[in-house]
């Protein structure tokens, strides 16, 4: 590529008003660490303990930390340069975490994709993050991510490398880079993008979040203290490694930070976990609602040994009181209930909190200064302990989107509180009880999904007359996809349309869970409906028909 689309590139910026950024150093939130910095620190303090666990690789804090070198010399010796950012799309491997440290070591920019995104969702995150390169696997689940990065490059000819984990074919194997590591560039300014992370997206694909060293490095510091991560610790990955959660609720990163071990699980059900957990002595790890449940279930009759778990996290979506006693008798352990954000804003049950709070809310904000608005409809506050928008600004919590003025008229206030688009209720002492979502978002087993994206999807077959996609709740995935379709022309079923969907290159939780063909959607009397009403219209008509939960 010319070196005139360097120059042309997109700033990335996450910028907060002078006041508030002096309020957050004052307090000591932001203490000028960068991810080089503090993992060098770590890799001379620990050098010889072991950092990472994952299948049969084990690497000291030394030898993360020389891995990182090497693999962040060997990108900049391709032709990259610091500021570039580089879509990284690996399981949970030991090369997922020696690339992303890697790149930090480079001054690269990560963008993160989940192994389950396909072609439709990595030409829109390589086109908005202005990615220079692609790190992937050869194979994940029997996926091929070779012929995935084919697609990609003759999508976005601007991903001039493609970097393998495994049998690299064509392309350049992970295990093959090197460099000359004093051409590694000094610390980064604390302020600047670490790595961009994606949204859940409630409208559209997702969104792009800057998210800068100072703040995303304060969000798990201070989560540490209040999960009881230390260096004794042993912390699971069993998530999805680039999910926010398993990042940095304290996740990996919180871990690293600690000096403790990270585990990482090749999948989340208890078949791969729990030999992991007898093995490594884990102490904590993160879940969403329905492992939770099928875990709890599952330790009743395992023949491993569980007894070093002392808190398991449960996130991503609400889990409700009944659920969360099952989880608790199942495991015998501390729940800890977590409801966030990629954006920013983190809440936490303490674990020294009554049994019958942690079961009743989703946690409260990690920061002192984290701010909390509980609105109606018209940004008005709400009498404590009623219904309403969550709003929110504070020291990790983000300003703006990535290259989104749209997104970002719409999320932010114009004080900069960010509109999360979650129904809460506060109670008192600054517990939030999630209610769901506000808008047209539907949270299935903690994966967000855009009804409008897959509307569109939906309106391209060609005997699909008119789509609307709304949230059905699950007692086991929490809410499920339900889509009602007009159809038009040679009649079809629902299994062909989901078959339809799947080869658009989606990622399989965006499949609508249930297909629904009705004749015609209500309108008023005008002939004229928001989609939110008319989502809002079709979901409560089929919660009346099946009496709530089919």
């Amino acid at each position: 590529m010319s070196t005139s689309t360097d120059f042309s590139r997109l700033p990335l910026q996450q910028v907060w008003p002078d006041d508030l950024m002096a309020r957050y150093r004052e307090a000591g939130h932001w203490r000028g660490e960068t991810f080089p910095a503090f993992l060098r620190e770590r890799a001379e303090r620990y050098a010889d303990d072991i950092a990472v666990v994952a299948g049969d690789v084990r690497l000291s804090y030394a030898q993360l930390w020389h891995e990182a070198g090497r693999i962040g010399a060997g990108l900049l010796a391709l032709g990259l340069q610091p500021g570039e950012r580089v879509l990284v799309q690996l399981g949970n491997t030991a090369g997922f975490i020696t690339t992303v440290c890697g790149l930090f070591r480079a001054g690269l920019v990560p963008v993160y994709a989940l192994p389950a995104h396909r072609i439709t969702e990595l030409v829109h995150f390589a086109n908005k993050a202005e990615a220079s390169a692609y790190i992937t696997t050869a194979l994940h689940d029997g996926f091929d991510h070779r012929g995935l990065a084919r697609a990609l490059q003759a999508e976005v000819p601007a991903v001039r490398h493609v970097v393998i984990d495994g049998d690299a074919a064509e392309f350049i194997a992970l295990e093959a880079l090197q460099g000359d590591r004093s051409q590694l560039p000094a610390d980064p300014d604390p302020q600047s993008v670490a790595f961009l992370q994606i949204s859940g997206g409630s409208t559209g694909l997702s969104k792009l979040i800057p998210r800068t060293h100072d703040d995303y490095i304060y969000s798990f510091r201070a989560s540490n203290d209040l999960c009881g991560i230390d260096r004794d610790s042993v912390y699971l990955v069993a998530l999805p490694a680039a999910h926010n959660f398993p990042m940095s609720s304290p996740g990996f990163f919180g871990a690293l930070y600690a000096g403790a071990r990270v585990v990482l699980s090749p999948g989340p059900g208890p078949d791969a976990a729990f030999p992991l957990i007898a093995r490594e002595q884990v102490t904590c790890c993160g879940l969403v609602p329905p492992l939770a449940l099928l875990w709890a279930q599952a330790a009743a009759t395992s023949k491993h040994d569980l007894s070093s778990l002392q808190v398991l996290q449960v996130g991503g979506a609400k889990l409700v009181p009944e659920a969360a006693r099952r989880v608790i008798d199942g495991l015998g352990c501390t729940l800890q209930q977590v409801f966030g954000m990629a954006e920013g804003l983190v809440n936490y049950t303490r674990l020294d909190d009554p049994e019958e709070l942690i079961v009743a809310c989703q946690g409260r904000p990690i920061s002192p200064d984290d701010e909390v608005r509980v609105v109606d409809d018209h940004d008005q506050p709400v009498a404590e302990g009623e219904v309403g928008h969550l709003l929110t600004r504070g020291p990790y919590t983000i300003r703006g989107y990535h290259n989104d003025a749209v997104a970002n008229a719409r999320s932010f206030t114009d004080d900069g509180f960010y509109r999360t688009g979650d129904r809460v209720q506060q109670l008192p002492g600054g517990y939030l009880v999630v209610q769901g979502r506000a808008g047209d978002h539907i949270n299935r087993a903690g994966e967000k999904i855009s009804a409008e994206e897959i509307e569109d999807h939906l309106l391209a077959h060609p005997g699909v007359f008119d789509a609307a996609v709304v949230s059905i709740p699950d007692e086991y995935l929490g809410e499920r996809s339900c889509a009602f379709v007009i159809p038009q022309g040679e009649p079809f079923k629902a299994p062909a349309l989901k078959s339809w969907m799947r080869g658009r290159g989606l990622a399989a939780f965006k499949v609508p869970d249930q297909v629904v063909f009705v004749d015609s959607f209500d309108t008023t009397a005008v002939g004229k409906i928001s989609r939110r009403e008319l989502r809002a219209q079709l979901r409560a008509r089929h919660l009346q028909q099946t009496g709530g939960t089919r």
